[in-house]
């Protein structure tokens, strides 16, 4: 028996490292896509697509365009269009290895009917001759993360069961654990399979830890959709959020109490943030390369990271205090796809 037939969805914004994940996937022989559904979510798609990099799937390749609207909406307008029994989702920044679509086919051939998904195996290579900085030690978490889109089979029914993706996760950040979590609770399975994937660290600011620090919305509307347990059924990391709360208190503590006139205590407050963000800092530098570039970047950006990651969290909770949970839509609706033609 053959194995299931299924199709590839990657979401871009057009970033140069799409012509690799194609080429990789072209060189992945053995049980080719149906198709390739590249969605592109620019909200101005100026210069094209790299899609000659797809070799000899180029012809399987098929181009969506969905405006700008996040990783969560471009999945969902890719899957509604393919009519295989599995949808993979790659993302457009990893690379597959060659032997990768022999273990898919593998993967979802030992998918009973009660499996839902299948996860591929990432692999983030680090440098050699030098300890990783902290912005590649987070890239190289997801080699344990759990349900990464990544590199994620779903059974194309499962997603439509469900719903797919809630768009109201408008970064590449928890959406694919909410969709774990809604598929299991739908009495699906979900497991890892043996295709490995890899997963190169990307180029990013001195200011990537800061920005990413908006992510606490989103573990806000997570609270919210799941419940306060959710972290321990998605398998995800809880993070630093209440020291940064504890932290962000004592700084605004030590400022209202110098206003007063409290000056033995504001200077008590202040040890405590200065202590609290030293640690953090700490943490951050200890286990890096401890250049002087690094070792100033993790002590500028331990400054804003704590009361930033306040912020967003509050704003997620304040945004998202009436979310209910995505309720599934027709898997006829093919309204979230603006067009579908490859240039």
């Amino acid at each position: 028996m053959s194995a299931p037939a299924y199709s590839v969805v990657v979401p871009t914004i057009g970033r140069a490292c799409l012509a690799d994940c194609l080429r990789a996937l072209d060189a992945a022989t053995g049980h080719p896509p149906e198709e390739v559904v590249v969605v592109d979510d620019r909200p101005d798609p100026a210069a094209p697509l790299p899609l000659g990099a797809a070799g000899t799937l180029r012809d399987r390749v098929r181009v969506l365009r969905t405006g700008g609207r996040g990783p969560a909406a471009a999945r969902n307008a890719g899957w509604r269009t393919v009519g295989t029994p599995w949808t993979v989702f790659l993302d457009d920044d990893v690379q597959v290895l060659p032997d990768w679509s022999r273990r898919l086919a593998a993967d979802l051939d030992g998918a009973g009917p009660a499996t839902g998904g299948v996860q591929g195996r990432l692999t983030v290579p680090l440098p050699d001759g030098r300890r990783p900085t902290d912005w590649e030690r987070g890239t190289a978490g997801l080699e344990n993360a759990a349900w990464a889109t990544a590199d994620m089979a779903y059974r194309t029914q499962a997603l439509s069961a469900v719903g797919g993706f809630d768009e109201r996760f408008r970064r590449a950040f928890r959406e694919d654990a909410d969709l774990a979590l809604r598929i299991q609770e739908a009495g699906w399975a979900l497991r890892r399979g043996q295709r490995v994937t890899r997963h190169p660290v990307r180029a990013a600011g001195p200011w990537v830890s800061v920005r990413a620090q908006r992510g606490n919305a989103d573990d806000a509307l997570m609270n919210r959709l799941h419940g306060a347990d959710w972290w321990d059924r998605a398998r995800a990391p809880r993070g630093r959020l209440p020291r940064h709360a504890l932290v962000t208190a004592t700084a605004l503590a030590a400022v209202v109490l110098a206003l007063a006139g409290r000056r033995r205590a504001a200077a008590v407050a202040g040890a405590l943030w200065a202590a609290g963000t030293a640690e953090f800092a700490l943490a951050r530098v200890l286990p890096g390369p401890r250049t002087a570039r690094e070792t100033a970047t993790m002590a500028a950006t331990s400054v804003l990271i704590p009361p930033l990651a306040v912020r967003h969290w509050l704003t997620g909770l304040v945004r998202h205090r009436r979310a209910a949970p995505l309720r599934p839509r027709p898997a006829a609706a093919t309204d979230l796809t603006p067009s579908r033609s490859a240039p």
